[in-house]
């Protein structure tokens, strides 16, 4: 009896046991229960924005209101500027929310200071707005895009706007003068133009002599346009004495867009990209590319009425570029006579420019930029300059202009590009050669048959575009 009296008194304290777990369990839903209840019958939370500390007080701005309230004691140290807030049904900002990343696209116009920046968004409307988070001046520049809140009067953040810096391919340049050849007039006549009035400025003002603000290299493709440009940037740099210069590059053709309004609007944001960078004390160079493209002659009937509103645009900027002495606009184009004369005419781009073919002097010029002493050279070469290798290179030089210009109609075909292809393919051969256990090095022949590829690919090309035509 008293073994089962023991064991009855066991099953009633495991089972007395069970119920206490089932009751706590119970207990611990139910208050979960409560405070979801409690949670779901709160009044709804009001976002707002941070302006400011007041003392024990924040000044927060609520659909467009600015309200001064109390905060929560673990919130006020936190809270910064620009910062997204809870507010709770008397008004209290009781909690941080994660920031809205959508709103009004604004184009970023003038860094003011270090949180303020003027911005135009809806067309002209200017406003001035604060940057979350401050340091504007190294966060954003003029031509930048950023989210702003009309109703606050913040900006968020910058965004990328790949339609826009797509086409602003800005980089420092890495070429000079030196590294272009066969073109020694045009060059000295260039740097006579940007160069002479920023080494020379007070001459230039006894003179009463206005700078040029742009010029115009045109001529048949693959002469060196872009080469040019790229070292007038350099050249800048090296005339103001400044540490590095900018080169925005715009292709023209990805300029244009089907939208109205768009296609001058990226303008106007070039312009203040090339505005922010000189502000800096850099030299800047705007390139337009493939110019006839964009700035036809208007009235001309030859495309659409697009270029009755996109060059009075450039006009307009070019009017304002004298503002700032660092910066220089360049025009290239193989078709000179559809860009609309009013950019052409002297006090826009002033200074106009042929890039003409490389004749049989000055191909011995860009040869020599190419088909350098520090190349491998075959023994056969060698032998021939008595071990010379100046000589040798010289000599290869030579033979290869003398077979480009044996027949006088080749030089219609002649330009840079092709020049540097025949150095280019005469590599190739030699490495071909060397990988099926040839005698390494750049040979006569190697240079002979590269001539004859070139100039068999430029007839061929040349014969095409009359067929079309």
């Amino acid at each position: 009896m008293v073994t089962e009296g023991q064991d009855r008194i066991a099953v009633l304290q495991a089972r007395n046991a069970e119920l206490q777990r089932l009751l706590e369990v119970s207990r611990e839903a139910l208050g979960e229960m409560r405070s979801k209840l409690a949670e779901a019958s709160a009044p709804p939370h009001t976002f707002a924005t941070f302006v400011q500390a007041v003392g024990d007080h924040v000044d927060v701005v609520s659909n467009g209101r600015r309200m001064r309230v109390s905060v929560m004691p673990d919130l006020d140290a936190t809270l910064r500027p620009g910062d997204e807030v809870l507010l709770n049904a008397v008004s209290v900002v009781v909690g941080v929310a994660s920031p809205e990343r959508t709103g009004q696209g604004a184009l970023v116009r003038e860094v003011l200071d270090e949180d303020r920046i003027l911005v135009v968004s809806r067309g002209e409307d200017e406003r001035v707005v604060r940057l979350v988070g401050g340091d504007a001046r190294g966060r954003v520049t003029e031509g930048d895009t950023v989210i702003i809140d009309a109703r606050s009067g913040f900006a968020s953040e910058r965004v990328d706007r790949s339609g826009v810096e797509a086409l602003l391919l800005e980089e420092v340049p890495d070429v000079d003068f030196d590294a272009i050849g066969g073109l020694g007039g045009q060059i000295e006549r260039i740097r006579d133009a940007i160069e002479l009035p920023l080494r020379h400025p007070e001459l230039y003002r006894q003179h009463a002599l206005t700078p040029p603000r742009g010029l115009l290299l045109y001529g048949p493709p693959g002469c060196g346009k872009t080469l040019i440009a790229k070292a007038v940037a350099r050249s800048l740099a090296d005339a103001v004495g400044a540490d590095q210069s900018y080169f925005l590059s715009v292709k023209g053709p990805e300029l244009l867009n089907k939208y109205v309004g768009e296609t001058e609007r990226y303008i106007r944001t070039i312009f203040e990209r090339a505005r922010a960078k000189a502000s800096m004390g850099a030299p800047v160079v705007v390139f337009f590319d493939e110019m006839e493209a964009l700035f036809r002659s208007r009235g001309s009937g030859v495309s659409s009425d697009m270029e009755t509103t996109i060059v009075p645009q450039l006009l307009t900027e070019l009017d304002g570029v004298e503002q700032l002495g660092n910066v220089i606009v360049i025009g290239a184009s193989n078709r000179e006579d559809m860009i609309d004369p009013a950019i052409l005419r002297p006090g826009r781009l002033d200074v106009k420019i042929e890039i003409s073919r490389p004749d049989a002097s000055s191909a011995r010029d860009i040869f020599s930029k190419y088909l350098t002493a520090d190349l491998p050279l075959a023994s056969a070469v060698l032998d021939e300059a008595q071990g010379n290798k100046a000589d040798a290179v010289k000599a290869l030089s030579e033979h290869a202009v003398d077979r480009l210009y044996a027949d006088p109609a080749n030089g219609e075909y002649m330009s840079g590009a092709l020049l540097r292809n025949v150095v280019d393919r005469a590599k190739t051969l030699a490495i071909k050669d060397v990988i099926r256990g040839g005698e390494p090095g750049i040979a006569t022949r190697h240079v002979e048959r590269a001539c004859e590829q070139e100039l068999a690919e430029a007839r061929a090309v040349a014969a095409s575009t009359l067929r079309e035509g």
